[in-house]
């Protein structure tokens, strides 16, 4: 049988694994608003229309920043149309998703929710159809603390405070042709530059991100980036970057191996951001967020926007995730911990219904998808360092992706509380041995070793009527000794390792 080995020394570190990679997306689209987060007359619905039961899996989830309000709503979306009293809004169409928007829920009653969501707030301004002075407008109504007539509106409407958002995208995905407003990229770098001098003005703490190509198989992939860089690069905080993988055509090979492709695409992004840097003689390294991924049965939309007219919250790519997707989710996550050092922003795209991990029913209940449990692993136990690990696996053939390891793997150090954690997939259809070397930290003892199998039903899903069929499984305690172990890693597995200090 092929093994693999890996060695941990907490000598080779990456950097801190930030919280913020922990964040998700609430999008004005389908049910992941009105039906999702928010269904007044629910049996579990605050006085606000909060549902309670997907604030308790949104904490669960361990999210920990939320990107609001699209992706591509946001660029024909007029803020003002979301607060101040909910009688008095107007209904729009939302050309994005060809949906009727009511506006019943917006900025304040979004911020509501954050709070009790215990999330950070990342917020996207309109530089579609709108431009600089909107977002000024919606900047001084959510962070100045009073006394002029935006922020004095806010503390009206309720809000005696400031929301204190510190995290802003400048516009969604502007490179797309599908995007209302869309730009060039010298169009859109000029705006976006603008934009942001001007709101530092108002307030300097903010972290901006700048968007970067929607994907990275867009036709004006990496020139994007590089012009739209040059306009901004000495503005910005951030770049975005936004992937989605398809596993529609049943190629599980390739789909087991998607993460090689979301490496590429950071690797190609950070030589593109550095080029910049160089040839401008900045100092500073720009950082990626990583503000829309997931699993997505991306060739399924189309159809759900043919068939219907103008509605309210349609039922909109309510994909049921399998559990070789949760692997997938699971081995992007790895990615995106490896790359610490240069990705401190991620959203997983959506939170609720839409290609979500959590999934309800208008009025009744709430579940998990496979993919809540690899995000919610990963965010409970990523803490600390992020380590190097380059393991010696073996490898496969795959059609989109060419000769791929069979293992990918990395590692996250606390050295507070002396715990190692390795986050381990097998893409492979048959177990894998897995030999670790811990000589690097000789006092780790075994604690629990978790998984999320696939192997033996790969289209096993949860549904409403089975919420757990699809759901973590203890295995047996690997045991350190002299230094090594050897665990099986089930075939097309997703795994979580523990280790800690002996005497713990």
């Amino acid at each position: 049988m092929r093994t693999a080995q890996l060695t941990i020394d907490p000598a080779f570190s990456i950097g801190p694994a930030d919280r913020r990679l922990f964040g998700s997306f609430v999008e004005h689209m389908g049910r992941c608003v009105y039906g999702g987060i928010y269904e007044p007359g629910h049996p579990s619905a605050d006085s606000r229309g909060l549902r309670r039961d997907v604030l308790d899996l949104t904490r669960e989830l361990g999210v920990s920043v939320v990107r609001y309000p699209g992706g591509n709503f946001v660029s024909g979306y007029r803020w003002e149309d979301g607060v101040g009293p909910v009688g008095n809004r107007p209904r729009r169409l939302d050309l994005a998703w060809k949906t009727i928007e009511t506006n019943a829920f917006g900025l304040d009653e979004f911020m509501t929710w954050a709070a009790e969501a215990g999330v950070e707030p990342m917020m996207a301004v309109n530089l579609g159809t709108r431009g600089v002075q909107e977002a000024l407008d919606l900047l001084e109504y959510a962070n100045h603390p009073g006394g002029t007539e935006l922020s004095d509106l806010r503390r009206k409407h309720g809000a005696e405070d400031p929301y204190g958002v510190r995290l802003w995208c400048l516009g969604n995905e502007m490179d797309g042709p599908w995007q209302v407003g869309h730009k060039t990229a010298d169009e859109y770098g000029r705006v976006a530059a603008e934009a942001a001098r001007a709101m530092k003005m108002i307030d300097p703490s903010i972290s901006l991100i700048a968007c970067g190509s929607s994907n990275r198989r867009m036709p004006t992939f990496a020139s994007w980036e590089a012009t739209v860089l040059e306009h901004t690069y000495e503005h910005v905080d951030y770049i975005s970057a936004h992937t989605y993988y398809d596993p529609s055509d049943g190629d599980q090979a390739s789909i087991l191996a998607s993460a090689v492709d979301m490496d590429n695409f950071i690797t190609e992004v950070v030589a593109t951001a550095d080029h910049v840097a160089a040839k401008r003689r900045h100092k500073r390294k720009l950082k990626i967020s990583f503000d829309e991924w997931n699993v997505w049965y991306e060739s399924r939309l189309q159809a759900d926007l043919d068939r219907r007219g103008w509605v309210e919250a349609p039922a909109l790519i309510e994909d049921d995730f399998t559990a070789v997707d949760a692997v997938v989710v699971g081995d992007l996550l790895i990615t995106l911990l490896r790359h610490a050092d240069r990705v401190g922003v991620a959203a997983q795209a959506q939170l609720a219904n839409v290609i979500a991990p959590i999934r309800t029913r208008n009025g009744g209940p709430a579940w998990r998808q496979s993919i809540f449990h690899p995000f919610a692993l990963t965010a409970r136990y990523a803490r600390g360092t992020v380590l190097r690990t380059d393991p010696v696996s073996p490898r496969y053939d795959t059609k989109k992706y060419g000769d791929v390891p069979v293992l990918d793997t990395v590692a996250v150090h606390d050295e507070e509380t002396g715990e190692l954690t390795v986050f381990a997939v097998n893409r492979d259809s048959t177990d894998l041995p897995l030999e670790i070397d811990l000589r690097g930290l000789p006092a780790m003892s075994g604690l629990s070793f978790q998984s999320i199998v696939a192997g033996s039903d790969p289209s096993a899903m949860n549904t409403e009527a089975e919420p757990d069929r699809v759901t973590p499984r203890d295995l047996p305690t690997p045991t350190p000794d002299g230094g090594r172990c050897t665990v099986r890693l089930p075939a097309v597995s997703w795994s979580v390792l523990r280790f800690g200090p002996a005497n713990a």
